[in-house]
């Protein structure tokens, strides 16, 4: 009997950061990249596009081991990483392999890789430069064959800069970034999930809700979403658990996001939302979309006039709008 296949895993959305997002995913998936950051606010699917890279991947055959770096202790992550040998501390009575060793020809998802504590970053850092690493108690090498991806929703140059994490491993870790636009950016594409999330929902719980009041559309659009596609799913699961007619109606929304919605189409209108309203992932991203469209809006589109204005390069540029989830002109390509 055949081997159930895995689901193919997507993207859903049609935004031009969402249909780079996808391009961009493909092609480092099937590169020989060794390492990838991604970075993303909560909720955007950093878990997933880490799934993408590795279903999409020459690892795909292998285990995807997904490691929450928060939700472990600093002192056991490293016997869960690495594996220990008999002996190797009070109460290891039996030998252990590693979830690095168990991945072998895989890939290992180091999520929240800002939570690591110095001295896991260090230990981290030996192993992507050696592609090796010793059990807790062992003397004897174990080379391995590992794809690592890391995930964060913070600025970690910043966190190099305050000293919060090492610089070498921060630059091993930025060869390849990939950046994942949060919800509120994404335009239309929050209806094409909520068309998506309720077919999910209905299914499962029985309900048949299938359209939103004009209101709650008005609502959806305004709403800045801080826990992106995770909290949008959230709330149309509940409403699809509670439902009793097949509409959603804005008093099945909580409260908070009606007050903050009707609240917020001034300040996105004039454009003029502050840092400290946004936070400061958010403002600086906002900030740095800002003046690259501008200067390509300056340049007639042309890339390489926009980087002379922006004192970038013409790679460096590109970078960022990759980054940013701004599309490339037409014809600079």
């Amino acid at each position: 009997m055949a081997a159930p296949k895995t689901p193919q895993l997507d993207l859903i959305g049609e935004h031009a950061s969402i249909v780079e997002l996808r391009r961009l995913v493909l092609r480092v998936a099937r590169s020989k990249a060794n390492t990838v950051l991604i970075y993303g606010e909560t909720g955007t699917g950093k878990g997933l596009v880490a799934r993408m890279l590795h279903q999409h991947s020459e690892h795909s055959a292998a285990e995807f081991i997904d490691i929450n770096c928060a939700a472990i202790p600093g002192n056991l992550l490293e016997s869960e990483l690495f594996g220990y040998e008999r002996g190797a501390f009070t109460g290891a009575a039996a030998k252990k392999q590693g979830l690095i060793e168990a991945a072998n020809g895989g890939t290992v998802f180091l999520d929240e890789v800002r939570e690591l504590d110095p001295v896991m970053q260090a230990k981290i850092l030996t192993v992507l430069d050696a592609r090796r690493f010793r059990r807790l108690g062992s003397v004897e090498p174990i080379s391995v064959n590992v794809r690592f991806i890391a995930a964060t929703n913070r600025i970690l140059l910043t966190e190099v800069r305050e000293g919060k994490f090492r610089d070498d491993l921060y630059y091993r870790l930025q060869v390849i970034a990939i950046n994942i636009p949060p919800l509120r950016e994404r335009g239309d594409d929050i209806f094409l999930l909520t068309e998506r999330f309720l077919a999910k929902y209905n299914a499962q719980y029985g309900s048949a809700v299938r359209r939103l009041e004009p209101e709650v559309e008005r609502i959806f659009r305004a709403y800045a979403w801080p826990g992106n596609v995770r909290e949008l799913e959230n709330l149309l699961e509940r409403i699809c658990i509670l439902a009793d007619h097949d509409r959603i109606e804005v008093a099945q929304l909580p409260q908070r996001i009606v007050r903050e919605a009707r609240t917020a189409p001034a300040a996105q209108a004039s454009g003029s939302s502050t840092g400290a309203a946004l936070g400061y992932v958010d403002a600086t991203t906002q900030y740095q979309r800002g003046l690259i469209t501008q200067a390509l809006a300056q340049a007639d589109g042309h890339l390489g006039a926009a980087a002379s204005r922006l004192s970038l390069t013409r790679h460096a540029l590109r970078h960022q709008m990759l980054k940013l989830g701004i599309q490339a002109p037409p014809g600079d390509a």
